[in-house]
């Protein structure tokens, strides 16, 4: 191997370990993937930025700010509203509920779509007493699935059809993907019609559906008044009197002492008690204790009072909120939003430092305590999803079908080649803004800018691993084993791998270093190359073995109260169909 080629490897390995490592944000192991490249020499200091001003990060800037305005136009649960009757039992709610996100997740960002129908999945789930966790999964999996069928219904796609403009000349156009991921689409939805009996029983909701996340366990602080019975009293008898439903995990004195304490510890006035239960069993023995929540002070209560009648609302933290990596104290909470954190839940995860000191995640579950006219608006700056206030819509409704209507002459201008993806979602996105359908601030807010800048900072590292050899080095390895497989055991090869890479890394990082290594395995196969970019961004599209891989199936897993394990009991056959039918489909679809 040459330098160059060695000195690739090396920085996508490295850069491959570290995000397994999960310790470093994704962008910032891309920028310094980028700054290896160009140290190494393997990427022009001319070329170096060019990655910023490429056509990729237009759209996908773009479509996320198009998104966000069909997510708050309201269109999609006025769309929804004549189904709700005739959902009565599972196999309907899945049937009707993930065919819808799988259709809007072809044309707007996958999570976005996921976003808009959580809050109705949760409605269903209370109304029919039946636990929400059969419906959140197969959610995120259809918006996996929708994704696939459109040129900007997933980055994959768009990145894909860019490096094949550099490999043939000529980019994917809007519906090249449609006969493969319509098909993938129709099959994954009549699976989970019935596949959700796969998922275990004893998740989400309780058998009566008040029961939100009976599985993780909230986490909250609570002061000990004087007048409460408890004074004098001993933890043991605070957990009998809430029935063993609540766990006292930590007593603060001294105004920052903590310590675990045994059943037959004394509880003294003033003692800040760390509680963990599920939010009902807190909120009971708050009320029968006659406990205190802590942060709220009294001046402050009074004036969210003012503001409007308080209430309590239980919120996921979504992607890209403001929240992620702050804490409420760095956030100010109080101050700038009126709003108090009552409770924490993170997969289980107990708490070593103080609640207002706790830095969010995204996908924690958060009790917010604060004025109910202002909350809609509040969890939108925030960048929170409502789940257990079923009354609630992240922001207003504006311009029902203005947003709807733009997108949809995006996609048909786009079609007929009009004009380019590029200028068509740039035009939307800006006209969407002159129409006030979204604020600014909004449209800032709604773009995922690591993604950005991942996607800007590894287009040149992937042009270097191609201009170096590196791609042709691995393709030629890949052709070792391929030769003895007929040409469809190679395309299926192709897509098991990028499948298999896919949760390890981004599905974006996934689609720049394999799409040119499946394009160099055609090549010396000699076979068409496009079923192989093809393939390799289905496989990226398509992670249901584990909740890292993609942001939906992240967003899920505390709702939805699954476990890091509980993922492959549905993906896996899943992702079986998507291999076969997926090969089968790509074959039939794009001549090799």
């Amino acid at each position: 191997m040459s330098f160059g080629q060695i000195a690739a490897f090396s920085i996508v390995l490295g850069m491959v370990a570290l995000l397994v490592w999960d310790r470093i944000r994704y962008d910032v192991v891309a920028l310094g993937a980028l700054l290896a490249a160009i140290v190494c020499g393997i990427v022009p200091t001319d070329k170096a930025f060019s990655g910023f001003s490429d056509d990729i990060v237009i759209i996908v800037a773009s479509a996320l700010v198009v998104s966000a305005a069909v997510g708050k136009s309201g269109v999609v649960e006025l769309m929804l509203s004549p189904f709700v009757s005739r959902m009565k039992t599972t196999n309907s709610q899945i049937a009707i509920l993930v065919s819808m996100v799988t259709v809007l997740s072809a044309f707007m960002k996958n999570i976005g779509a996921l976003a808009i129908f959580m809050p109705i999945a949760f409605q269903i789930s209370k109304r029919t007493g039946k636990p929400a966790s059969r419906l959140l999964m197969p959610l995120s999996f259809g918006s996996l699935l929708g994704g696939v069928a459109t040129l900007v219904g997933t980055s994959p796609n768009i990145i894909v059809s860019r490096m094949r403009e550099d490999i043939v000349g000529e980019p994917f156009r809007m519906f090249d993907f449609a006969p493969v991921g319509a098909g993938l689409a129709v099959a994954g939805v009549v699976f989970l019609m019935f596949g959700w009996r796969l998922l275990p029983r004893k998740r989400g909701a309780g058998a009566n559906g008040d029961q939100m996340f009976s599985i993780e366990d909230y986490t909250t602080e609570a002061r000990l008044t004087s007048g409460s019975p408890l004074v004098g009293k001993t933890v043991y008898d605070l957990e009998t009197m809430a029935e063993a439903d609540i766990t006292v995990v930590g007593i603060i004195r001294e105004r920052y002492r903590r310590y675990v304490p045994s059943g037959n510890w004394t509880l003294f006035a003033d003692d800040i008690l760390v509680l963990e239960g599920d939010a009902d069993a807190l909120e009971k023995i708050v009320k029968d204790a006659k406990l205190e929540l802590v942060g709220m002070k009294q001046d402050q209560k009074i004036a969210v009072a003012r503001r409007g009648e308080t209430g309590m609302v239980e919120a996921v933290i979504t992607q890209g909120s403001q929240m992620i990596g702050r804490s409420a104290e760095q956030l100010s909470l109080r101050e700038r939003f009126g709003v108090n954190l009552v409770a924490v839940s993170r997969r289980g995860r107990q708490f070593s430092q103080r609640l207002r000191r706790v830095r969010f995640q995204q996908g924690d579950l958060l009790v917010l305590q604060g004025g109910k006219d202002a909350m809609p608006e509040t969890l939108a700056a925030l960048g929170c999803l409502p789940l257990a206030e079923r009354n609630l819509q992240l922001g207003r409704r504006r311009h029902v079908f203005l947003p709807i209507s733009v997108l949809a002459i995006a996609m048909i201008l786009v079609a007929l080649q009009f004009v380019t993806v590029t200028i068509a979602f740039f035009g939307a996105a800006v006209i969407l803004l002159a129409s006030r359908v979204l604020t600014p601030q909004e449209a800032y807010e709604a773009i995922d800018w690591p993604i950005l800048i991942l996607l800007g900072a590894l287009i040149p590292v992937s042009d270097a691993l191609r201009t170096t050899g590196g791609t042709d080095l691995i393709a030629g390895w890949l052709s070792g084993a391929a030769v003895l497989l007929p040409p469809v055991g190679a395309l299926g090869l192709i897509l098991l791998v990028a499948m298999a890479v896919t949760p390890f890394l981004n599905n974006a990082a996934t689609v720049l270093v394999m799409a040119p290594i499946g394009a160099g395995l055609a090549q010396r196969l000699g076979l068409n190359p496009d079923p192989f970019l093809m393939a390799v961004a289905v496989g990226a599209a398509c992670d249901f073995l584990t909740p890292i891989g993609h942001q939906c199936n992240t967003l899920v897993m505390g709702p939805g109260g699954y476990r890091f394990g509980d993922y492959w009991r549905l993906g896996l056959p899943l992702s079986l169909i998507v291999v076969v039918l997926g090969t089968f489909l790509i074959s039939v679809t794009w001549p090799m």
